[in-house]
């Protein structure tokens, strides 16, 4: 039996784009699009179309494939009950690819009628360095942007570019929106586009500082990407030819810093939740969902699993997750407003345990040095602070490097790894033999784990099991 797929309820050719987002991938496209797609059905919301830029040389291909469907997809959400909805979306009014055509994304930003920039450029593309936590002018396509500013390659430089034209006309203020998974993102994206703006321009520096807010927001929903065959999948569930499906969970959450200095959206219509403070669910979010998913993906892969939901059926790795959350995470944890933080302990779970998504494990694994300064150090800090107990934690970095330095698991399966944001010196802390040079990395630089003498004593305890008895017999001899 097909599903059925439920069409929006609007003139497309009514709507008119009030928001630019810049990266185009999966997460936006069942996440902002789809509130965005709900709430164009108001007719009094239809100034808030969102026109799509891709910088990347690497989206050309989503990019032919979406305007050959005239921007339009289908999203499929899979219920934790085997039940699943498909949608079709068309709040993507407009696309354009920087590569081809880097002036309209240029005049895009400059235009009137775009109230809001919004950003998934991943936690690594602020360009924020982990050790030092300034933005890194050194970057070779930063200096190159920052000479060559008609001409820009970065989201930074297209955004000063198009700011500059912005303020020349005098086409007003405008607010950034950074739904990337960073805690408290907007003062990231801030920090992040003022430090190139003084660079390259300081008048377009102090033009922004009045004249742009960037609200801090939280952002979930569970979204896999798209592999081949779930593409074939989809469609034929599905009755369509979309060649950019999404598919995602069905818990979706978005809590926003209402700081928007041009208006916004009613987006509150439905459902995202307006604070004048985001710390305590971003704190939650990352937390828990972020810092658990951290936690089980490098022992999960190493053990063989390949799918979350088949990794989290493993009672030895539920108990390993549920343990973090609740011994490890909860006492730094306060729960935002009424929030019950054992049913949302306890719906992540679920969440992970959901088969109809079944989300990669090889995601989560993805770019570990953008999500270990985020999601694991902070709690990290705190406990050592606390002399806490910090088997799991020392256990998740041996993992960690097993993963990093032998690149093959415990069946003897090799596989790639994607860790774009290691430096060279990491390379060489990473292939070291003494694992205590590991704990020197630039993810970890937020401390010097090296001085925490428990922990160091529990990591190299488990950097030997996992390498004598492998990656599950250590983790049940924690248990």
């Amino acid at each position: 039996m097909k599903t059925q797929v439920l069409s929006y309820n609007y003139n497309r050719e009514h709507i008119k784009p009030g928001i630019l987002h810049i990266g185009v991938g999966n997460f936006h496209r069942a996440h902002e699009e789809f509130y965005t797609n709900l709430l164009l059905e108001d007719p009094t919301q239809q100034d808030w179309g969102i026109c799509g830029a891709m910088l990347l040389p690497g989206d050309e291909r989503l990019y032919r494939i979406l305007e050959k469907q005239k921007k339009e997809y289908t999203l499929t959400i899979c219920g934790r009950d085997g039940k699943d909805q498909t949608y079709q979306i068309g709040s993507l009014i407009e696309l354009i690819w920087g590569i081809e055509n880097p002036a309209a994304i240029i005049n895009k930003i400059a235009d009137k009628n775009i109230h809001i920039i919004t950003l998934t450029i991943t936690e690594g593309g602020y360009n924020i360095a982990k050790a030092t936590n300034e933005f890194m002018l050194d970057n070779e396509n930063i200096k190159y942007d920052l000479a060559h500013p008609q001409s820009p390659k970065t989201t930074f430089g297209f955004v000063a570019e198009g700011l500059r034209k912005r303020k020349a006309v005098g086409n007003g203020p405008i607010t950034i929106l950074s739904c990337d998974n960073l805690q408290h993102n907007g003062n990231t994206a801030r920090k992040a586009f003022l430090s190139f703006f003084q660079a390259q321009d300081p008048e377009l520096a102090e033009w922004a500082t009045v004249n742009i807010t960037f609200p801090n927001s939280m952002v979930d929903r569970i979204t896999p990407s798209t592999q081949p065959e779930d593409i074939i999948r989809l469609n034929t569930q599905n009755g369509t030819q979309d060649g950019a499906p999404v598919y995602c969970e069905d818990f979706i959450q978005w809590v926003v810093e209402d700081k928007f200095i041009a208006g916004r959206p009613a987006w509150e219509k439905v459902g995202v939740e307006f604070t004048q403070d985001v710390t305590t669910y971003e704190n939650m979010k990352l937390s828990l969902l972020n810092a658990s998913h951290t936690l089980l993906s490098y022992p999960a892969f190493l053990s063989g699993y390949r799918k979350v939901d088949v990794a989290i059926s493993d009672e030895r790795i539920k108990k390993f997750v549920r343990g973090f959350m609740d011994i490890d995470i909860t006492p730094y944890v306060p729960a935002p407003g009424n929030m019950d933080l054992d049913l949302y302990k306890q719906t992540l779970i679920e969440r992970f345990g959901n088969h109809t998504v079944s989300d990669q494990v090889a995601r989560l694994c993805f770019d570990g040095a953008s999500k270990f300064p985020v999601y694991i150090m902070p709690n990290l800090i705190q406990m050592i602070r606390d002399r806490a107990n910090l088997t799991r934690q020392a256990y998740l970095f041996a993992a960690y490097r097993h993963y990093l330095k032998y690149k093959t698991d415990d069946n003897g399966t090799k596989f790639e790894i994607a860790e774009p944001w290691l430096t060279a010196t990491d390379d060489i802390l990473i292939a070291s033999n003494s694992p205590i040079d590991f704990l020197s990395l630039s993810p970890f630089q937020s401390t010097e784990l090296k001085a925490a003498d428990e922990f160091v004593e529990l990591y190299l305890q488990m950097v030997n099991a996992i390498k004598e008895k492998g990656t599950m017999s250590t983790l049940e001899s924690i248990l």
